[in-house]
């Protein structure tokens, strides 16, 4: 028998590194050639990572969460015959731990993993678990929760350290806890108490309050997203500016071209029209539609329109991009929308229809708010925000008219476009979903 070592294979476009997302296999797992290992996250999408080899796995890298270097260890599995790694062979390796970062290189793919830690003594046992050593007499179930005493004004209650650290881990105010013990400091018996019958309040209403807490760590498309968030906000000064949108003759039109079309064209929202009036804007102000590099201090325009349309799926929030559209008709950018949004919703769009986007548009649909400041998708410049729709009396100068109204809400990255570029793109979109025909006459 032998040990393989399948390493971290280059993802391409330049990558060094990528988080280890979900693991399919665990230690003793017999696997086959060509069985999905693992599964990482890039910048840009999920890779899983399949077996070349069959056997059975002695060693993983790390846990969901660790960044793993492209080229360093991501997986051991014992083979029939002599394997790949006579180093590992001579000592299996132990899973490693997930607190240790791993910076296995691809050079060092012939070391041996490190040593486990070894266990805690008994006497750096948290004090809980003394708690819980009590004869049954003294047990939580058995002992009444003690009288609480007021406490006077900067009074503080009285507790040893591991006590109070309890109390912190619980998320339990000490001063609201009775003490049994000498001068009313509070045991660890009293604490158990507290946990087991609540508050004198609590027990009147005969409800409990919920002291549990729980660590959820960031990982995959989550900590993809938090990361870009912060990268977009800590470098980019935004501007927004909320217009209001008269969108009943948009409506109406989008209402007689799916009665005549739908059935052999497809069904038309309101994206489509938002996309198409996004591309005649941005032909007057192709400053919009742009990526700006901050640290080259070059903003490139482009003449191409690829709009990233932000979509929400079970994994987070995905981009996936509507090439050309300047080439597309209403009907076209439809089809896109839906064929893009369903495979960002089933984790199957490629890193191409991830990325490439030269503005973006944001919606929550009919969950959307009156008003929203959209984040602006770096390193794009602007960003198109759709609120919610709703039938609003407007003032048509002799009487107030039921019409349907959407807010705007699109935000601009204020180093590259100034206030006044940013009002008139706003009021050229308003113009245009206003006055829906203007949409479709061509220079």
């Amino acid at each position: 028998m032998g040990i393989f070592t399948i390493t971290l294979p280059d993802i391409g476009e330049g990558i060094a590194e990528a988080e280890l997302t979900e693991w399919n296999v665990a230690i003793g797992d017999e696997v086959q050639d060509e069985d999905v290992l693992g599964t990482v996250m890039t910048d840009k999408a999920a890779v899983e990572i399949p077996s070349t080899v069959a056997g059975k796995v002695v060693w993983l890298c790390g846990e969901p969460g660790d960044v793993i270097a492209i080229g360093a260890k991501f997986i051991q599995i014992e083979v029939e015959g002599e394997g790949n790694d006579s180093a590992a062979a001579d000592a299996p390796a132990p899973k490693a731990d997930a607190k240790d970062k791993t910076d296995d290189t691809a050079e060092a793919a012939g070391e041996k993993p490190a040593a486990p830690a070894p266990e805690k003594s008994a006497e750096k046992s948290p004090p809980k678990a003394e708690a819980k050593s009590q004869p049954a007499s003294q047990s939580q179930a058995a002992r009444p929760a003690a009288a609480h005493r007021p406490l006077a004004a900067g009074e503080k209650p009285l507790a040893s350290p591991a006590v109070r650290r309890r109390a912190q881990e619980a998320g339990i105010d000490l001063r609201r806890v009775g003490g049994s013990g000498p001068a009313g400091r509070i045991l660890h018996e009293d604490l158990d108490a507290y946990i087991e019958h609540g508050p004198p309040t609590a027990r009147q209403s005969g409800r409990m309050p919920a002291l549990g807490t729980r660590d959820v760590k960031v990982v995959g498309m989550r900590r993809r997203i938090a990361e870009k968030m912060a990268l977009s906000k800590s470098r980019i000064p935004h501007i927004t500016i909320v217009e209001e949108v008269d969108v009943t003759a948009v409506e109406e039109l989008r209402g007689q071209l799916n009665a005549a079309h739908a059935a052999n064209r497809g069904k038309l929202t309101l994206l489509p029209f938002v996309m198409r009036a996004i591309v005649m804007a941005v032909r007057e102000q192709p400053e919009m539609n742009a990526l700006y590099d901050d640290e080259g201090g070059v903003v490139r325009q482009y003449d191409a329109v690829h709009i990233g349309i932000a979509t929400q799926t079970p994994a987070g929030l995905t981009v996936p991009v509507a090439r050309h559209t300047e080439a597309r008709s209403v009907w076209d950018c439809a089809a896109e929308v839906v064929r893009l949004a369903e495979a960002a919703r089933e984790g199957k769009a490629s890193r191409e229809e991830l990325s490439g986007s030269t503005i973006t548009i944001t919606s929550l649909g009919p969950l959307g708010a009156i008003a929203t400041t959209p984040i602006i998708n770096h390193p794009e410049v602007a960003i198109v925000g759709i609120n919610k729709m709703a039938v609003r009396p407007l003032w048509d100068g002799k009487e107030f008219q039921p019409r349907k109204v959407m807010n705007i809400s699109c935000s601009f990255d204020h180093r590259v476009i100034d206030g006044w570029d940013a009002a008139v793109f706003v009021q050229k979109l308003k113009s245009l979903l206003e006055t829906p025909a203007l949409m479709f006459v061509e220079d």
